[in-house]
């Protein structure tokens, strides 16, 4: 894959886009470095301590209903799922980062311009690179078999994590899942084991992770059931191919 730049990207939280009102965004991540420098050394040792990783971004004010305004002032104290889409094509790359938002501090600038500096650090997971199953806001007027994306070099041994938004629904409920071949359809799809979202009836975000030491076959799909009209979604899928633990 050539090299891309950041244009067209989206920026999703806790259900809700966000795109349209972001000027820029960060993401980090990594374990956190621990010294461990001896005293028979001249330069700094570090070693890997635990898993950390945050989102910024800097927002301008649109007090617009379900938008920047509405969604950051209220500066929830409970977790807050955030997605980045590097593009909105099925397959590019994803962060994800189930997090606390830190603040909301507003800038009135000379020029004229009105912006808000958001930072949210992540509690439990870090921030977790993957890939969107989704191209970028899918939405599903009844059940469907979404197409799917080739993780490549076959299948792994480590399982997977994967986050939902739901940003729009009408209906009783819709349940977003995920399927797996080794071939893309020869090898008939089965249901990932573990990767059912919680059915959803509106407006939501979640999480869920599969065991650990679960196989994952190499191409992936999200599908949808349930009884609904209208179901706008995004997914991103980390598949790990190293043993991961949190």
């Amino acid at each position: 894959m050539a090299k891309q730049s950041g244009l067209g990207d989206a920026f999703f939280l806790a259900g809700y886009d966000l795109s349209g009102d972001l000027g820029s965004i960060n993401t980090s991540g990594g374990p956190a470095a621990l010294e461990v420098t001896g005293i028979d050394k001249s330069a700094f040792e570090r070693t890997g301590g635990l898993r950390t990783g945050g989102m910024s971004w800097q927002a301008w004010f649109n007090p617009a209903a379900n938008q920047a305004h509405d969604r950051l002032s209220t500066l929830p104290t409970t977790d807050v799922i955030a997605t980045y889409f590097r593009g909105t094509t099925l397959g590019n790359q994803s962060a994800n980062i189930v997090a606390k938002q830190l603040n909301y501090d507003g800038t009135r600038a000379d020029d004229g311009s009105f912006t808000f500096a958001v930072e949210a650090q992540s509690n439990g997971y870090g921030v977790e690179w993957g890939r969107s199953l989704t191209a970028g806001k899918r939405t599903d007027t009844t059940a469907t078999n979404g197409t799917s994306v080739d993780f490549g070099t076959g299948s792994t041994t480590f399982g997977l994590q994967a986050y939902l938004h739901v940003f729009a629904f009408t209906g009783t409920s819709v349940t977003v899942s995920l399927e797996e071949s080794s071939d893309n359809g020869t090898d008939p799809w089965t249901a990932v084991t573990g990767g059912a979202f919680t059915a959803a009836t509106g407006i939501t975000s979640q999480r869920i992770a599969t065991a650990a030491g679960q196989t994952v076959e190499r191409y992936l799909r999200v599908v949808t059931t349930g009884t609904f009209t209208n179901a706008v979604f995004a997914v991103s899928v980390v598949r790990n191919t190293t043993a991961t633990v949190f």
